[in-house]
């Protein structure tokens, strides 16, 4: 294991939260660089791990539970600015909820990138894509859900757009889907990675009627609602009364 290198592309899916590498023996470990890893809570321990053993121009993509994003707890807030603030995040994906048959601990998959400036891709250094896929999917059964060929064609082929593949096409921030935020900006919300602080609200589609239009039907309306919702009151209380309950 000395000395070794991962592929320049690999993905990984760690044990969420479980790992003995906060015990005493490891404190001083050299994967370490970004700090030392909460005892008994292993999510950093994976993610150092992974960065330690990662080629010079590789990309790692993998799996942890959601805490990961947004943490502060004992140091792991800490940890996550410097990895950020190393400019190794190149993506994060939010995923929709009861994905795993093993676990129903919300995920997200979190991708790293060694070299963001390398000529095979655009420079996306001081960038980070959000994705907020919580949304896509179908359930497959009362507990399970899946996310559909459709859905994995989307996200994936949004990452490779905002990366600078050519066959992927332009990439487009979507509201409420996908988001490009600067460092700046993720340093003003505290370095917290979850994707639905920056992707910002669903669009919703112009129906075209004009504003005006649509507030004095809406106002009609609500003064028709109203006069049913009295008829209908009156009628109760007749009927009620005919049944020798007087509420009046």
């Amino acid at each position: 294991m000395k000395g070794r290198r991962y592929p320049k592309s690999f993905l990984a899916n760690p044990p969420l939260n479980v790992s003995d590498w906060g015990s005493e023996r490891l404190r001083e470990d050299r994967r370490w660089k970004y700090g030392v890893p909460l005892v008994g809570k292993a999510n950093f321990a994976w993610v150092q791990h992974i960065i330690h053993h990662l080629a010079p121009h590789g990309v790692a993509g993998f799996v942890l539970a959601n805490g990961s994003m947004s943490s502060n707890q004992s140091g792991e807030g800490e940890i996550r600015k410097n990895i950020i603030e190393a400019d190794l995040v190149d993506c994060m994906i939010a995923l929709p909820g009861q994905l795993f048959y093993s676990t129903q601990i919300p995920a997200c998959l979190w991708f790293i990138a060694r070299d963001r400036k390398n000529g095979k891709f655009r420079d996306r250094r001081g960038q980070v894509l959000f994705i907020d896929a919580r949304k896509m999917g179908r359930m497959v059964d009362r507990t399970h859900r899946e996310l559909t060929d459709d859905d994995i064609a989307r996200i994936a082929n949004t990452y490779h757009a905002w990366r600078g593949e050519k066959e992927a096409g332009e990439y487009r921030d979507v509201p409420g889907f996908c988001k490009s935020a600067t460092l700046e900006e993720i340093r003003k919300h505290g370095y917290v990675l979850t994707p639905g602080r920056y992707v910002g609200a669903e669009a919703i589609e112009d129906d075209g009627e004009p504003f005006a239009e649509k507030m004095a039907r809406l106002v009609t309306e609500l003064k028709a609602q109203q006069v049913e919702a009295r008829r209908l009151d009156e009628v109760n209380w007749k009927n009620t009364k005919e049944l020798g309950y007087d509420l009046h």
